[in-house]
């Protein structure tokens, strides 16, 4: 009955590519594996260091999930601290907090997309995007990545046919370190009346000067309106957001479909999230230490180490074939390192690479240890 289905399974396990769920222990910036190795943890997405300290900070809540959607009874108090203080984070009128990040991304494209609307999507967007993108009900073109020279020929040549044309990139390109092209994107929407969506899922916390993302590190904050994050990467936390006009805000309250219809953000996780915004407030420590590893690791490797992009914690070592990756990861592996090998289609064909993801907690020592081991494969 499910011949068909094993058959995928087998040709991704003859390609290299298939994949697994491996049951872990996290503890801190460390990864115990399922035989007890502890591992250093370059694999995840704790840029600040937050999450150990978060969970051990977490006041006791009266319920431990909301109950209901927001628009029935799952709308709290403590709900609406967090949006509040997203707002002000972001400097925008409102925010409204999902229970995924995915879903603000695949939520807030799909809803805004409308007929007779153009989405022009970066071609590399991350997977949330571009399903909200094929969901909404605008037309989607797709640009080469981080081309605006394309934006701006599309636009020339098409803005009169859409009622409103949508700008969709992320800040930060999880899987490539890359930061979008926003100044220029932000000059193509003011010339063609358009609008910029941004996903600052990977910049949050980490870049700015008072953390909000590469919005703020670019000088655009105000000229992005709509912009897109998650309480799960630096914040370390869980849940999405996104922070806008009022009118926007309302608009996704009212028609988004995976905001409507899905249980509100748990309590433990709407705690976290006001406490996550209070330290990078009053941390900046933090993202400047993630900073500086970064630049020291990228430096190391022969890397461009100036501009806002060399702040950024990823950082992709690009191999090529897939098994060649996951034989790389392996090597780390047994010299008590964590660091994943991504495959396509994740990545574009024969671009297979090891994906370094830095923390502050990453101390001095471990640095060098990844570094000498990097410089050997």
């Amino acid at each position: 009955m499910w011949n068909d289905l094993a058959e995928t399974l087998d040709d991704l396990q003859r390609r290299g590519r298939r994949r697994r769920l491996r049951r872990v222990k996290i503890e801190g910036v460390h990864l115990i594996d399922d035989q007890r190795r502890r591992l250093v943890n370059f694999g995840g997405n704790d840029y600040l260091g937050l999450a150990a300290e978060l969970a051990s900070a977490i006041p006791a809540v009266g319920s431990m999930g909301a109950t209901a959607s927001g628009l029935v009874c799952g709308w709290t108090e403590r709900h609406q601290q967090l949006a509040q203080r997203i707002a002000d984070l972001e400097q925008t009128e409102s925010a409204v907090i999902f229970p995924t990040g995915f879903a603000a991304c695949s939520g807030t494209a799909a809803t805004l997309g409308r007929e007779r609307d153009l989405i022009l999507s970066d071609a590399l967007n991350h997977a949330s995007l571009i399903d909200g993108c094929r969901l909404a009900k605008a037309q989607c073109i797709v640009y080469p990545h981080r081309d605006d020279q394309t934006v701006g020929r599309i636009l020339a040549e098409r803005r009169g046919e859409f009622d409103r044309v949508w700008i969709v990139t992320d800040s930060v390109f999880s899987m490539h370190g890359h930061v979008a092209p926003l100044e220029q994107l932000c000059d193509l929407a003011d010339q063609y009346q358009a609008t910029v969506v941004v996903d600052e899922a990977h910049a949050t916390g980490v870049l700015g000067e008072t953390g909000s993302g590469a919005c703020e590190a670019l000088g655009v904050k105000h000229r992005v309106p709509i912009r897109i994050g998650t309480l799960s990467k630096a914040l370390g936390g869980q849940g999405g957001f996104v922070a806008g006009p009022q009118v926007v805000i309302d608009y996704l309250i009212n028609h988004c479909r995976p905001l409507i219809f899905s249980t509100a953000l748990s309590l433990p996780a709407v705690e976290a999230g006001i406490l996550a915004i209070h330290q990078i407030d009053t941390q900046p420590q933090r993202r400047r230490r993630v900073g500086m590893l970064a630049r020291q690791v990228r430096q190391a490797l022969g890397g461009r180490c100036d501009g806002v992009e060399s702040g950024v914690p990823i950082i992709p070592i690009v191999i090529g074939a897939d098994q060649a990756a996951v034989d790389a990861s392996q090597r780390l592996y047994e010299l008590g390192m964590f660091v994943p090998a991504i495959r396509p289609p994740t990545v574009p064909e024969g671009e297979a690479r090891l994906r370094v993801s830095l923390s502050a907690e990453h101390d001095d020592q471990m640095i060098l240890r990844l570094i000498d081991a990097l410089k050997k494969l």
